[in-house]
């Protein structure tokens, strides 16, 4: 088949497979993009609320059922799943319920959480706007699987162009492809929250250096790299300051490598490195400039578990004795888990091959370890951190190619080799 084909059949493949988990990837913030996006459809707010809570509690009831069908004790006992969905809507509609009497009707959210945690959702409507027109062609349910399906298989065809724009072999491009969606990236992305759209961005954005370094398509890649940036603002600003400032260390270095061995730094490395400090200053002046929560505000979120008590008096201290502990609790794990770290290493052993857009792989990829580091919750687990996967997915093709293209080429070269000594 054609390589289009292959990318096709790798994409219906993964879509098929998550036919097996329609309504059990909902989370509790899940709620606050899905009524987001149902007012921003025209819902008015108790409707929007009742849409997102129905979505959420059923999430709840299917985890449950599946839970209890395999539980050694309990799996011959009655379906949970209606006794779990109506405590669910009672206990989400209480909360909607006193929020709505205290006044809070303004915004695109509902009232599920205080208000200073609704205002970090309200800053980020990029994904709700993507959901709009799912949720309202094909109802909540379907709509919110059909756009997480599309974001997914997005991405792993996203890493496919990436790879055969740097010059990757079909079948390696295709690896790629597979890796995005068997490695955490495919199921992070199917989740119901900004994920996996940030991924598919992040991706676009490094598409864009592919074309501006291997491809010669200068004009096209900066404009993606640009316009990747500005929609990662809309649906998570963070992850557009990271990105911009990560894109514009990646140029540094490669221009000061260059430097040091005598070379020029080439006008396109540089112009990459200063489209992602301009896209890093203008994300902060105008997360400035909208009021969006600061990071002192962020910093109190995670401090006071979603300003469920009061705000600590000394944040940054105590946020840099989180950090310490969280890391040495990480690497421990990682220690007696080693899968993570292993890709991790493989990956950039593979980018680096290709130096100056290895630089660019990797500058992606760290962004994860940043929106990490800005969140040292351990018990997310890994949602955090799945940008850091990207460096697997596009860095082992690029370390298996060359690989298996000079093992396949020692064969034909001995042979050379004995006919020459023949002759």
């Amino acid at each position: 088949m054609r390589p289009r084909a292959w990318v096709l059949l790798l994409a219906a493949v993964f879509a098929l497979l998550q036919l097996t988990d329609v309504t059990g990837r909902s989370t509790p913030d899940s709620k606050n993009y899905v009524s987001y996006a149902l007012s921003l459809a025209g819902a008015q707010k108790r409707e929007a609320a009742a849409g997102a809570i129905e979505h959420f509690c059923a999430s709840r009831a299917s985890d449950a059922k599946r839970a209890q069908s395999v539980h050694v004790v309990r799996f011959h006992r009655a379906d949970p799943a209606p006794l779990v969905r109506a405590e669910c809507r009672e206990r989400e509609w209480r909360a909607i319920e006193r929020g709505l009497r205290a006044g809070r009707t303004g915004g695109h959210t509902a009232p599920f959480m205080p208000e200073r945690f609704m205002r970090i959702f309200e800053a980020r409507p990029g994904y709700p706007v993507f959901l709009v027109p799912f949720v309202t062609l094909l109802g909540v349910t379907w709509g919110v699987w059909t756009a997480g399906v599309l974001l997914a298989a997005g991405g792993g065809v996203l890493a496919f162009l990436i790879l055969r724009t740097v010059s990757v072999p079909v079948p390696f491009a295709l690896t790629g492809q597979a890796l995005y969606y068997v490695l955490p990236t495919g199921a992070t992305a199917m989740r119901p929250m900004t994920e996996g759209l940030l991924l598919a961005l992040t991706l676009a954005a490094v598409w864009g250096c592919a074309l501006v370094l291997c491809a010669g398509r200068a004009r096209a890649g900066f404009a993606l790299v640009a316009g990747a940036s500005a929609a990662l603002f809309t649906v998570k600003h963070s992850q557009a300051l990271f990105l911009g400032g990560c894109l514009a260390a990646a140029g540094a270095a490669v221009a000061w490598r260059r430097h040091r061995r005598g070379r020029p730094p080439g006008p396109d490395v540089l112009r990459l490195a200063a489209v992602g400090l301009g896209s890093a200053l203008a994300t902060v002046a105008l997360a400035r400039l909208l009021h969006h929560p600061s990071e002192s505000e962020s910093l109190q979120d995670l401090l006071t578990h979603h300003f469920a008590r009061p705000d600590r008096a000394r944040p940054w201290a105590e946020f840099f004795q989180l950090q310490g502990n969280f890391w040495t609790e990480w690497s421990r794990r990682q220690a007696r888990d080693p899968l993570f770290v292993t890709a991790l290493a493989a990956g950039v052993w593979g980018a680096l091959r290709r130096p100056a857009f290895g630089a660019f792989v990797v500058a992606a990829a760290a962004t994860g370890v940043l929106t990490q580091a800005g969140h040292p919750d351990v018990g997310i687990g890994g949602r955090l951190i799945v940008m850091a996967w990207l460096l697997p997915v596009l860095g082992v093709p690029l370390l298996l190619a060359p690989v298996v293209r000079d093992g396949m080429s020692l064969p034909a070269q001995g042979h050379t080799d004995r006919v020459r000594a023949v002759n």
